[in-house]
């Protein structure tokens, strides 16, 4: 096994495992009969995300990016049609559904229909993949800066956290063998957010005795 085949099953090994965090969000729904204190967004993003990575596997040829994008998808619906079933605001969710359904079908139309393929297409839609995927990774920075100031790390999950670390530092050096930046790039802001958060559960080791307990998480 080379080091380039190696780093394949390490992001495959860590990105799945951080896609079936969500399973513990679908027992608590199944046990609950319920959708409350469970956030519906990050099923919504996630599964964009995972299927922008995955039409870009496709138009690469890459199996490592098509196979672990296809078992996220995939895990993405379950939670998704799940949380449809046992929410309380379905009006709401299935809107945001609709609407997220929408932009993917005029981003298919546009990277499909209006794009002429070849370099130009692959390069628009890993720019686009990059952006969104950073987005995704920085957007919980405001909720960190509320955790430090409360001094509470309850709402963070440190096995997770470990999962993001790894999965991401996998993804950088998968794609600096490859020499895409597309794929390493968007990937450092999950090292540089893992650290943070590590930092994080340090600082306040001592006001959360329970760090391995952790299990919820959205951020």
């Amino acid at each position: 096994m080379d080091f380039l085949e190696l780093l394949s099953w390490c992001c495959i090994v860590f990105t799945v495992g951080m896609f079936l965090t969500g399973l513990t969000d679908l027992k608590k729904m199944l046990e609950s009969q319920s959708a409350d204190n469970i956030q519906f967004l990050p099923f919504l993003t996630t599964c964009l995300n995972n299927l922008g990575w995955l039409y870009y596997g496709i138009l690469k040829g890459d199996q490592t990016i098509l196979s672990v994008n296809i078992i996220g998808a995939l895990l993405q619906f379950l939670y998704i049609i799940m949380y449809i079933r046992y929410t309380k605001q379905k009006r709401l969710v299935i809107s945001e559904t609709l609407a997220a359904g929408t932009v993917l079908l005029c981003a298919w139309f546009y990277f499909t229909m209006i794009l002429s393929k070849g370099d130009a297409q692959l390069s628009q839609l890993g720019l686009t993949c990059s952006v969104f995927t950073v987005s995704m990774y920085l957007s919980p920075v405001t909720d960190l800066v509320g955790i430090v100031r409360s001094g509470n790390v309850q709402c963070l999950s440190f096995p997770l956290t470990v999962a993001t670390f790894f999965c991401s530092t996998s993804w950088v050096l998968y794609g600096h063998q490859l020499s895409d930046y597309y794929v390493m790039v968007p990937n450092m802001p999950g090292i540089f957010t893992s650290i943070i958060r590590f930092y994080v559960f340090w600082k306040f080791r001592a006001v959360n005795q329970s760090l391995p307990s952790y299990k919820s998480m959205h951020i």
